[in-house]
């Protein structure tokens, strides 16, 4: 009886050791990639400086968009490519359903427009 049970319990160390091994979700795995395909999510911005930036993004995730003074950035543009997409501003998640694929959204390019934290893709 003694033998059964410590195989069952090697057995159920085993599996929870292989548990723990195994990555973490792929819900963080947005990636910064160059912007040479339409295919891609695409964001534009202006620091709180005025610098204007344009980045790209694959894979569902999400990640954060702050200028060098850690500051939030305006979005002025948001191509979602082949991807659902939404931004986080004013403390919530924005539009409350994503914006589809192939959709361009665009705002004005003044400073104190829509703020923008976080960019994810769904």
């Amino acid at each position: 009886m003694a033998r059964k049970l410590k195989k069952l319990a090697a057995t159920a160390l085993a599996t929870i050791a292989m548990t723990a091994a195994i990555p973490v979700s792929s819900a963080f795995a947005i990636d910064e990639v160059g912007c040479n395909t339409s295919e891609y999510m695409r964001v534009s911005y202006h620091s709180t400086t005025g610098t204007s930036y344009t980045r790209c993004f694959a894979n569902a995730g999400s990640r954060r968009i702050y200028d060098q003074f850690s500051r939030s950035v305006w979005v002025t543009e948001i191509w979602t490519g082949n991807n659902r997409v939404q931004w986080n501003g004013d403390g919530r998640w924005q539009p409350d359903n994503p914006i589809d694929r192939w959709t361009s959204f665009t705002w004005p390019n003044n400073p104190g427009g829509v703020r923008m934290d976080e960019i994810r893709i769904l």
